[in-house]
């Protein structure tokens, strides 16, 4: 029982919503600290659960440092001291000014220095070019958060990341956590307080990038807090996240990324976030190569290759948008829609083009626009003209909009079993129809637990039924563009049916090696690309299907192997250093004869001598059935570590590039996602009277090899948090099983080819 006084733990909302998350309460953790004995790890050295940071003090603080304050009208310090003293006012702390010359700024009594402070304070904002001498002053005076604005850190290169690592490690001796460097006054914005409603919270790493979201408070959406990340020396867009997610008030966080700091960490917080069903919208910069450029020279973090990011979000419910019109549209309606009671979406306007050109904007973002049935088509028609089409969209003609049927039209769409949301495109307004439209919808919303959605066209937006009567309302999500109003639907009903669904990987994740981790230790070579035979050796240790075969260094050895494989064969040179065999005519095919296996052994052999090509022997191999060519394999990530690729294989996977990526840990729903991304998924289905693929085995391997990049990627002693070393600076640093042969339904997959590269 909550509350009780029997002993029981009294719970606020905040500690309550972390324990219902899969999270735990208590003091400020720094976010780094992997590898103690408290932080469970999976099998590849990594952390499984993150602590939430307990940033309550920082938001809502009782006592408040300024180093550096000034009321000097021509010193900068003055306007961001005003400011800071005013946002002390207004969340009831008080402000302690600290300036090595002054006796009092704004009539406050002034300290020279932070161990002058009468009392401890909770947040201490440097405004100061240097702050690492405060920060270590900082030690013992039991301040929990420190917020350093200078900039000239790891934004500039290699001595400023230098200067940002001295900085951290200073935070770190002295207890504090760190926002910042090259920060800002976002945090202390003036937040609206007479908004009702769930509410946006934001991060960034660029605080004028946030401006656009803080700005809906003025179309009466409610923001709570904003953190201003920096470079994240110490606290980062994980530990903010974490923290929001937690929060009874938030229901959405946006956010403004350039970079991350930490993968891993990253994905916990996301992980919690998808645990509390709290949707998180994030625009993440870096998906050109000009873009990673500028954002790290902004916040001197790694971008990460861009298809990683964008997997690893979409992997743990991150809805990632283009730009921060989409931002602000997908953040405000996923924050206040209650959860979809259907998927179907109908479509209402008055003119027949405007639904046309919404439906096909619609269908073509995957939206189900559902044909209504014929009674509700013949209710419709009550109110509507019968020339007029009612099939969904639905075309009022105009008119009914203006007396006493719109609402019975709108009432009546919103009756419908199979519609959960409601659209009305309204592409410019007509008052005074468009008014009572207006009003209309309004009302219905009000009545109603489904999704109401305008899209108000006109391109000024100073009309009475935009700015107040649509605006006014917290159950209509109103929106300026088709675009984003489809974009929106689209990741308000793809979240419910992700969080619907969701079961944390990091619950499954194994922590324990697996047997066959100590066989494959024993074939990495460290440094060496292991030869085709080694290679594959290795896949078989983790019960990986590969043909049958032999390695053979003589031409009476190859016959022998021949016999003993069964014709017809396959026949490669084999060699550590040989990546593309065929490149160099060093692969035959379906020989059916001792005589052509001793002569193909000849001249694979003389071909390998003239390109100068160090072979181990010769690869007598089974030839297996024709199948679906597919491609498996490990790649390293700078910002995750090990991740896992599944793609359409053979020779043309370099021109075709179709590969879907996921980080590990997954489950068997991802790994049959990333089949629903290839575009040559359809080879798997059969095709030309082709008979369906083993799909069931090809994700077996998938899981294998996931097994894999986990157990010989993983992390060793000492190593980042995001990369992926194994121990003793041995493991896998690449995998690539191509082609794997998925043979029809029922008769498995086998791996033709392996080509491993060790640490």
């Amino acid at each position: 029982m909550l509350g009780s006084t029997h002993g029981t733990l009294t719970m606020t909302p905040r500690s309550a919503r972390v324990l219902a998350c899969g999270g735990r309460t208590g003091g400020a953790v720094h976010s780094s600290a992997y590898g103690t004995s408290d932080v469970a790890l999976d099998v590849s050295g990594r952390p499984l659960h993150a602590p939430v940071p307990d940033l309550d003090r920082f938001f809502h603080p009782e006592a408040v440092a300024v180093v550096g304050a000034s009321d000097a009208e021509s010193r900068p310090n003055a306007g961001i001291t005003r400011q800071l003293l005013a946002w002390a006012q207004r969340v009831g702390a008080r402000l302690h000014p600290v300036h090595p010359e002054r006796r009092e700024v704004f009539g406050l009594p002034c300290v020279p220095t932070v161990a002058a402070l009468p009392e401890p304070v909770d947040v201490a904002v440097l405004l100061v070019a240097d702050p690492l001498p405060v920060v270590e002053q900082l030690a013992g005076t039991k301040t929990r958060f420190a917020v350093v604005f200078a900039s000239g850190f790891a934004e500039t290169g290699e001595e400023g990341a230098a200067a940002q690592v001295r900085l951290a490690e200073a935070a770190a001796r002295s207890g504090v956590r760190l926002l910042g460097p090259n920060t800002n006054l976002n945090a202390f914005e003036h937040f609206r307080d007479d908004l009702e409603g769930p509410a946006i919270a934001l991060i960034t790493q660029s605080g004028h990038q946030g401006r656009p979201l803080f700005a809906l408070q003025e179309l009466g959406i409610r923001l709570s807090h904003w953190a201003p990340t920096g470079n994240e020396a110490d606290l980062e867009t994980a530990d903010f996240l974490s923290y929001f997610a937690t929060l009874p008030e938030v229901g959405a966080v946006a956010a403004y990324v350039e970079g991350l700091k930490d993968g891993r960490g990253f994905l916990l917080a996301a992980d919690r976030a998808a645990r509390c069903g709290v949707p998180v919208v994030a625009v993440k910069v870096g998906r050109t190569e000009a873009g990673a450029r500028t954002a790290a020279s902004h916040t001197g973090k790694l971008t990460g290759a861009d298809a990683t990011v964008d997997a690893a979000m979409r992997q743990f419910g991150v809805i990632r948008v283009a730009g921060l019109d989409e931002l602000q549209d997908t953040t405000a309606l996923l924050a206040r829609a209650r959860p979809p009671r259907a998927e179907g979406v109908a479509v209402y306007a008055i003119s027949g083009g405007t639904g046309a050109h919404f439906a096909d904007l619609a269908t073509a973002e995957g939206l189900r626009l559902p044909a209504l049935s014929a009674a509700k088509q013949a209710e419709l028609h009550q109110w509507i003209p019968a020339d007029l089409s009612v099939a969904n969209p639905v075309d009022s003609g105009g008119h009914p909009v203006g007396d006493w049927r719109g609402r019975k039209i709108i009432d009546a769409l919103l009756a419908d079993p199979d519609v959960g949301v409601l659209v009305c495109p309204i592409t410019g307004p007509f008052p005074p129809m468009s008014d009572k439209l207006a009003r209309d919808l309004v009302a219905a919303a009000e009545e109603t637990d489904k999704l109401v959605c305008v899209v108000w066209g006109s391109p000024v937006g100073t009309e009475d039924a935009y700015r107040h009567t649509l605006l006014g309302s917290s159950r209509v999500a109103t929106f300026r563009t088709f675009g984003n109003c489809v974009r929106a639907i689209r990741a308000y009903l793809d979240h419910h049916r992700f969080t619907r669904a969701y079961r944390s990987p990091f619950d499954e994740a194994p922590r324990t090696a697996s047997p066959s981790l100590r066989k494959a230790e024993a074939l990495l070579r460290p440094g060496h690309q292991l030869s085709e035979h080694a290679g594959k050796q290795l896949l078989r240790a983790y019960g990986i299907r590969v043909p049958r075969e032999q390695l053979c260094t003589s031409a009476a050895g190859a016959v022998r192997a021949a016999a003993q494989v069964g014709y017809p064969v396959v026949m490669k040179a084999s060699a550590p250093q040989l990546a593309h065999k065929s490149e160099y005519g060093l692969v035959r095919l379906g020989l059916t004869s001792a005589s052509q296996v001793r002569d193909t052994y000849r001249e694979l052999t003389e071909i390998a001598r003239a390109e100068e090509i160090e072979l181990d022997g010769v690869l007598v191999c089974q030839l297996v059935a024709p199948g679906v060519e597919m491609a498996v394999g490990i790649t390293q990530d700078e910002l995750f570590g090990p991740t896992v690729t599944v793609g359409l294989g053979g020779v043309l996977i370099e021109v075709l590039r179709d590969v879907a990526v996921r980080v590990p840990p997954f489950g068997e729903d991802q790994a049959r996602a990333m089949l629903g991304e290839l575009r040559g998924a359809a080879l798997l289905e059969g095709v030309r009277g082709r008979p369906p693929a083993d799909v069931d085995a090809l994700v077996e391997v998938i899981l294998r090899v996931q097994r894999m990049a986990l157990e010989l990627g993983r992390a060793g002693p000492g190593s980042g948090h995001g990369s992926g070393t194994g121990s003793g600076g041995g493991g896998l640093a690449e995998l690539d099983i191509n082609p794997l042969v998925v043979l029809e339904r029922g008769q498995g997959a086998v791996a033709l080819d392996a080509l491993a590269v060790c640490r």
